[in-house]
């Protein structure tokens, strides 16, 4: 007997339902798989605002 993908632990489905069950995980197992999305590339950051520094300046 094959590897056993899928059980059915509860109820007895009927073949239509088991039949649209495989169909779903076959349409998830065929999708695309898309990349995650990339980071946007880092920029520099402006320079705040400095204050002046001359001799009338708190600092």
């Amino acid at each position: 007997m094959a590897d056993v993908t899928v059980r059915v632990l509860r109820g007895s489905p009927g073949d239509d339902e088991l039949a649209a069950l495989v169909a779903v995980l076959s349409a998830l197992g065929a999708a695309p798989r898309t990349a995650p999305p990339q980071p946007a590339p880092s920029r520099p950051r402006p320079v705040l605002f400095q204050a002046a520094t001359s001799w009338r300046s708190p600092r």
